[in-house]
């Protein structure tokens, strides 16, 4: 995820912090570049960048030829936050998924048109139909212009996709060759606390929530060893990201699915699979229920639908 100078850095420093409050860490104690970058899956540089923010607000020592080591106590650091920024990036990205479920725009647009609607510079406007499209949201047409792809953007596809998935995920548990992988579990738990605690601070963006709760699901999937399982709840993943993004303005359920997802690691963790089955039903039923015509508020953009401007120079591809 694209975002300004240094404000990744300032993420995992808010992550390292969490770890260092999980763990109950005193001071000295010698925080380790590499097992830290193992449990946040990153290599040690951007650890390393994270560790030296830590430096410069007083709260980690770096020692040379020594390493990084902590100065305060845990329970010093309880309240301490460093402050992140939304990116210019993150800003259009979710303007044009929002005013495209909105019908603010249309299916297929030109660069032109999107530059001259949001007012932004050529860098900023290719950086994020780029990440569009990586994020199977959107493509190049053959002629020219950009189309949205297609998603789970009517109630019954949606329900049908979250039948789909109470079909498979919670089964995926029960299968005998499921093995989890506890690094990558305590990484999905150290994010998912992270969110918790941060789920109304403006550096959370609806793409960092899309992208952990899409990891979540397809974390289990591959501890399940089965490729066609995996394969689907990627496919189901990527229908689904354009309308989860108006969900993620509810930040009560956003912490609400964050507890949800803890539970559920709690009990790979503690080799309870039929009760993370059990806990994985009930979490997909409360997201199938939000999601329900009678439940729009939490799941359509807060703006009211207008019909779309006919701002489009290349039809849909069939």
């Amino acid at each position: 995820m694209a975002s300004l100078p240094g404000q990744n850095s300032r993420r995992l420093a808010n992550q390292i912090l969490d770890f260092v409050r999980k763990a109950k860490f005193e001071p000295g104690h010698h925080l380790r570049e590499q097992p830290i970058a193992d449990l946040l899956g990153v290599s040690r540089t951007p650890i390393r960048n994270a560790l030296t923010l830590l430096v410069e607000e007083g709260i980690v020592e770096a020692r040379r030829n020594q390493g990084f080591f902590l100065l305060k106590a845990f329970d010093a650091l309880q309240r301490v936050e460093l402050s992140v920024s939304s990116s210019l990036e993150d800003s259009l990205y979710e303007r044009l998924v929002n005013d495209r479920l909105s019908g603010e725009i249309a299916n297929s647009v030109t660069q032109t048109e999107i530059a001259k609607r949001y007012d932004v510079d050529r860098v900023t406007l290719m950086t994020t139909l780029k990440r569009l499209a990586e994020d199977g949201l959107l493509m190049r047409n053959k002629g020219h212009g950009w189309s949205f792809l297609p998603t789970l953007d009517n109630d019954k596809a949606l329900r049908s996709g979250y039948q789909f998935r109470l079909m498979v995920e919670p089964a995926n548990f029960l299968e005998p060759q499921f093995t989890p992988n506890p690094a990558a579990l305590e990484r999905s738990r150290l994010q998912h606390l992270y969110l918790a605690s941060h789920a109304d601070s403006a550096a959370v963006s609806n793409a960092l929530l899309f992208e952990t709760d899409a990891q979540f699901h397809e974390m289990f999937a591959e501890f399940g060893g089965n490729t066609f399982v995996i394969q689907a709840i990627q496919q189901q993943n990527r229908l689904r990201k354009l309308l989860e993004f108006a969900g993620y303005a509810n930040r009560r359920r956003v912490r609400a699915w964050c507890t949800e997802h803890l539970a559920i690691i709690d009990a790979v963790a503690n080799g309870q699979y039929a009760e993370a089955s059990a806990l994985m039903r009930k979490h997909l039923t409360h997201a199938d229920d939000a999601a329900q015509p009678g439940n729009k508020s939490a799941r359509r953009p807060a703006t009211k639908p207008r019909p779309p401007r006919k701002i489009a120079t290349v039809p849909i591809p069939g």
